[in-house]
């Protein structure tokens, strides 16, 4: 599988950066293959920034996220840079990955790793074969206020859904919403919501409420249908009073709380009568949030 992802990755680069890179690339992975130390895998990742850039998007076409989506449910590259394709094809290209040569190489990288260099392993041990192996490793990284370091580890990718376990899961969700990164791009969100993850969040609520700071809007993510009591009149508060991303986080959120008449009733025929419908619909899957007012981002439920 790994071999496959780094084939797919090659092929995309072969179209998008110049022959030299290309080439670069073809012969540095031919290396790999016949087997590297560990340094040379660093110094291969080093010399990749001679070749790519990440400033430079990959921007993959609909058909090609949807060959990363078969290989690798819920991976989502749309937003990797070129210089970080390049250098996660590089690391999934080694000889072994189901080694202890290849865990021992991952360590001896992360102690050298640059910023751009830890996103792209971090990137890259999500999709290797038994991504479980470093679940230490992804779990500390969790503990950076770096947001796209974190956004590597945690956004577009399936294994953080699937492989961490409950404490860890929820302190990632809510890091997310802390240091501002996307929480709606953590794949899996919405089919592991539960009662704890809704009490934290709705500690957060209040704790920020009470030093008359706004509520991000993406913690309203964290509600589902726990703890009415306490979260409805979060979020009719939230859907009144709150700016317009606010607001409009909050009408869905009281639908999938189940509480879509509660979310038409407050937004009337005004201007947030069409994300109360949205609630109504059924339409408030994740996805959603990156649509709210004032986000760039465009998304599906």
């Amino acid at each position: 599988m790994s071999s496959q992802t780094a084939d797919l990755l090659t092929g995309w680069l072969e179209t998008r950066l110049p022959e030299s890179a290309a080439r670069f690339l073809r012969e540095a992975r031919e290396e790999l293959a016949g087997g590297v130390e560990p340094r040379r895998l660093g110094m291969l990742l080093g010399l990749a920034s001679r070749h790519a850039r990440d400033r430079v998007a990959l921007a993959p076409s609909g058909s090609e996220l949807e060959a990363a989506a078969v290989l690798h449910p819920g991976w989502t590259p749309e937003r990797w840079g070129q210089l970080e394709a390049l250098r996660v094809a590089l690391l999934l290209s080694f000889s072994d990955l189901t080694s202890e040569a290849f865990e021992q190489a991952v360590e001896f990288l992360f102690s050298r790793a640059d910023e751009g260099e830890s996103r792209a392993l971090f990137r890259g041990l999500g999709l290797t074969p038994d991504p479980a192996r470093f679940l230490w490793r992804l779990q500390d990284g969790c503990r950076t206020n770096i947001v796209p370091v974190f956004e590597a580890i945690a956004c577009d990718t399936p294994f953080p859904a699937v492989g961490f376990e409950a404490v860890a899961w929820r302190q990632l969700c809510i890091k997310a919403v802390f240091i501002g990164a996307p929480l709606w791009r953590v794949v899996g969100l919405d089919g592991r919501l539960d009662a704890d993850l809704a009490r934290m969040a709705l500690d957060l609520v209040e704790e920020r409420r009470s030093a008359g700071r706004p509520i991000p809007a993406d913690l309203w993510l964290c509600m589902g249908e726990f703890d009415p009591e306490r979260a409805l009149p979060a979020l009719e508060r939230e859907a009144r009073e709150g700016t317009d991303e606010g607001r409009a986080a909050a009408l869905l959120a009281l639908g999938r709380a189940g509480q879509a008449p509660r979310a038409q009733a407050i937004a009337g025929s005004g201007p947030d009568a069409a994300w109360a419908q949205q609630a109504a619909d059924g339409v408030t899957g994740q996805a959603l949030w990156g649509t709210l007012p004032g986000r760039a981002a465009t998304a599906t439920a």
